[in-house]
């Protein structure tokens, strides 16, 4: 504004977000995939998958872990899957452990194992003896006593 120099400045735009690598229909991998952005499959695989975001097409076969900060399942996986948010989709078929901190199931998706949120608040333990119980209901009023003996 008060400079001599009257050239308009540029400000430089952010890079785009790179293509996310694929994994088609007709391609069978056999070994682990590592990226450090996002992978799409939609064919088969026989090893781990590891990425930022990892999403599997209703194609997809997959017969490995699956290591993702976000994971969307729409086909098949049959192995371990450990990530931040994990989403299965209604055509989702999964066999093995999700550890996860936050998951969707939608209707329709079908799961065997064991589910384990990894960010569950600790519980402090008391010393023995200084527990104290906590009521199951507050009842007051004059129907009190047939309240309390429903409880």
């Amino acid at each position: 504004m008060f400079s001599k120099n009257k050239k308009p400045t540029t400000v430089a735009a952010p890079p785009p977000a790179p293509a996310p690598s694929i994994v088609s229909a007709d391609m069978r991998v056999v070994g682990d995939i590592s990226s450090q952005g996002e992978v799409q499959i939609d064919g088969t695989v026989e090893g781990d998958v590891r990425a930022k975001s990892v999403l599997i097409g209703e194609s997809a076969d997959i017969k490995g872990e699956v290591l993702a900060d976000v994971v969307q399942i729409h086909g098949r996986v049959n192995g371990l899957i450990k990530s931040r948010s994990v989403h299965l989709a209604r055509t989702a078929h999964v066999v093995g452990d999700i550890l996860h901190e936050s998951m969707s199931i939608e209707n329709g998706a079908f799961l065997e194992g064991h589910c384990k949120c990894m960010n569950e608040p600790r519980v402090s333990a008391s010393p023995v003896g200084e527990a104290t119980p906590t009521p199951l209901a507050r009842v007051t009023g004059k129907d009190a006593s047939i309240e309390a003996k429903k409880i």
